[in-house]
């Protein structure tokens, strides 16, 4: 399948499409829900706590979460999540305009989203390679636009909802979300061809076998905590975000969405980028190794008392990076497993990703209720740059054992 051929492929073009409109959702309820919280309680605290059930949700669900992708396969696993999903998004906006919404309830229907996200993150990884095979450089360029459609996302629904809460409220985005993850559903039933699960033997399954196999690999024993401490680190950005521009700005939801929409501009020009020239040139651990830590060194700028144009070009130079590194990184990350292991060790993955990330909500909302944004903004650099260093360590050095194989081989 040539790169045209993925543009004229429906399952494709549709699983794209469904992934921009649940995901746009999504990054509408990323600023959203953590504005409703913030407006109506009056606390970052409880915003932080609001954030953090939603990823603890995730992490305790994550294994079973991957049993049921590997039994149902992951069209059926991301059909099933949608249709959850839904319902479970209207419950806020629907008991606050009615019977009044407690802030224990709250925190369950964040918790049971973030348990259905668990396998839908896990089956949008695995069904790349489901629909078009096992070739690292065409798993690459879809990647790529995959992940280009999910930046999109990072444009449109920050900036969208920044925009609709100014207009209709932070709890009718929340309706809007619920109405996305519909269209998502019809849109993989009606155009995404059936799969038959991959054939799993009874150990493919086994949690044990999913964390040994991460362990004894040279490169996800590094990836996979690096990045699950450095998404922690942006989770307390995301929720930073909000204080951060009350604080300066004033009640402007508008300037808070673009800040998120700011780096999503980025990622998508480092993502078109990386599909039209940098992988018909280079390997994807040169391109890791080279480009991995311009998404670190800007936001050392964003502690700053800078405008928040001066912010925003910030995050553009972050995202162009994150852009640039990130099609290489999730299409090396899935093809080293296995494919019977692969909802094991990708739902292991987000087990352990989930159980990290609460860190960054929970640690930043304290500490942005008694001491303001500074604190938290300097952290979220220091965090990134370390650990944006040791993943492109891992990259250089991989990349150099396996340029050491042939030479070995030969002298052999």
């Amino acid at each position: 399948m040539s790169r045209r051929d993925l543009f004229r492929s429906r399952s494709i073009v549709s699983l794209l499409i469904a992934e921009i409109v649940s995901t746009t959702g999504s990054q509408m309820t990323w600023l959203a829900l953590p504005w409703f919280v913030l407006v109506t309680t009056g606390s970052a605290a409880r915003m932080s706590f609001v954030v953090g059930a939603e990823l603890i949700g995730l992490a305790a669900l994550g294994f079973p979460g991957g049993r049921l992708l590997g039994h149902l396969g992951a069209r059926r696993t991301m059909l099933l999540c949608d249709a959850a999903r839904a319902p479970l998004m209207l419950i806020i906006p629907v008991l606050h305009w009615t019977v009044g919404l407690s802030f224990a309830v709250l925190l369950v229907v964040a918790f049971a989203l973030g348990a259905f996200a668990a396998p839908y993150f896990a089956a949008q990884k695995v069904i790349v390679p489901e629909l078009l095979g096992e070739d690292e450089k065409r798993v690459s360029e879809a990647t790529a636009l995959f992940q280009a459609a999910t930046r999109v996302t990072l444009l449109l629904g920050p900036a969208l909802a920044g925009v609709l809460i100014g207009v209709m409220g932070a709890t009718s985005v929340l309706v809007v979300d619920a109405c996305t993850y519909l269209v998502s559903l019809v849109l993989v039933l009606l155009f995404v061809p059936k799969r038959p699960p991959i054939k799993q033997e009874k150990e493919d399954r086994s949690i044990k076998r999913g964390i040994m196999f991460i362990v004894r690999d040279p490169l996800l024993r590094i990836w996979s905590p690096v990045f699950a401490l450095g998404d922690a680190a942006w989770n307390a950005f995301f929720i930073t975000v909000p204080v951060l521009v009350l604080a300066r700005f004033g009640h402007e939801p508008q300037i808070a969405g673009w800040l998120f929409a700011a780096f999503g501009v980025g990622a998508v020009i480092g993502n078109v980028i990386t599909f039209r020239w940098l992988m018909s040139k280079y390997d994807g651990l040169a391109i890791i190794t080279a480009c991995i830590m311009g998404q670190a060194l800007p936001l050392w700028l964003l502690w700053l008392p800078v405008p928040a144009w001066a912010l925003a070009g910030a995050l553009v130079v972050s995202g162009l990076a994150n852009g640039l590194v990130n099609p290489s990184l999730h299409a090396i990350s899935m093809l080293r497993v296995p494919a019977a292991l692969r909802p094991n060790v990708m739902t292991t993955t987000m087990v352990f990703w989930a159980l990290v990330n609460p860190l960054g909500v929970f640690l930043a909302g304290p500490i942005l209720q008694e001491f303001g944004t500074t604190p938290v903004l300097v952290g979220f650099a220091a965090v990134q740059t370390v650990m944006m260093a040791a993943a492109g360590l891992a990259a250089a050095r991989e990349r150099g054992r396996k340029s050491a194989e042939p030479v070995l081989a030969e002298s052999a």
